[in-house]
């Protein structure tokens, strides 16, 4: 069995089900687990590499303006690779390669690979993705194991809240800066499976742009910046930046957070269930662990 995953998320999934032997090839961002590292890159990038969220906005505009794909796959060195399983998505064009270009592709190469499409914009449709992906890499067992192990973790979030019969504090998370806006998809789950109540997020629908005054009038308690494909550093740096405008000034005095997007929000994969268990923390500190330092840091109002 030979896989070559073009989404993070799936090398994730493939990774914690214990597959990484058979992984061949990565996209250009995928860096979680370490071990993966050292697997042939086959995508690129059109995006700037730079943190600047307007700048990539407008990238991403001009791309799609032109009809030019964000991402490109390396498909002589797919070849080469004679992937068995080609792991892709279809729930977002901005942030991997396209499906329609990875079956394209994987119906030129011959034996044809198996193409295992994520589209989980749920908590469970996540857990759906990580069954799909583990019946195509045989690996049925790894994945109950796996899957019981987060569901378990999700209840223990639940039945200590409901113990103590926790408040609710209401929060907004920011997915992107400039234009503004709030996470949709699995995020807003997160948000009600970790004790909070999200003022503007719907989940199970695509993040979704507001203006500066719809947030303001959420009045969420607490505000987490997690800017899609961002690390905690550079979610850190942005939120400082933010802060600074006058347009956020509103923000004075409320709990600020940035998150590790990459690891607790942006990718549909099992670390989601790690993101519920950083906002339980920061949602209801006296009943969880302090947050992990390298998952979020409080930002000063």
């Amino acid at each position: 069995m030979r896989i070559v995953s073009l989404l993070p998320a799936a090398t994730e999934i493939v990774a914690l089900l214990g597959a990484t032997d058979h992984l061949v090839g990565i996209t250009h961002e995928c860096d979680y687990p370490d071990v993966v590292g050292s697997r042939a890159r086959v995508t690129k990038s059109a995006i700037p590499d730079t943190h600047d969220p307007a700048a990539i906005d407008a990238a991403v505009r001009e791309h799609n303006h032109q009809g030019i794909a964000l991402f490109t796959l390396d498909e002589k060195r797919i070849t080469a690779l004679h992937p068995t399983v080609i792991l892709t998505q279809a729930l977002c064009d901005v942030c991997a390669v396209s499906e329609t270009d990875v079956r394209a592709l994987a119906a030129k190469i011959t034996p044809a690979p198996v193409v295992v499409t994520l589209k989980g914009e749920t908590l469970d449709g996540i857990y759906g993705d990580i069954q799909a992906v583990a019946d195509a890499v045989d690996m049925r067992d790894e994945a109950d194991e796996l899957l019981a192990g987060l569901r378990d973790r999700v209840k223990h979030v639940h039945l200590t809240l409901k113990g103590a019969q926790a408040p609710r504090p209401r929060v907004a998370l920011v997915e992107w800066t400039d234009p503004l806006y709030v996470a949709g998809h699995w995020g807003p789950e997160q948000i009600a499976r970790a004790g909070g109540l999200d003022v503007l997020g719907v989940a199970g629908t695509h993040s979704s742009p507001i203006d500066m005054d719809a947030l303001r009038a959420g009045d969420p308690d607490i505000v987490l910046f997690a800017p899609c494909g961002y690390s905690l550093a550079a979610a850190t740096a942005e939120a400082k930046r933010c802060l600074t405008l006058p347009e956020w000034s509103w923000m004075a005095g409320k709990q600020v957070w940035a998150l590790d997007a990459n690891g607790l929000t942006s990718r549909p994969g099992p670390r989601v269930v790690d993101g519920i268990e950083a906002m339980a923390s920061i949602f209801a500190p006296t009943l969880f662990s302090p947050v992990e330092t390298h998952h979020a840091v409080k930002v000063e109002s």
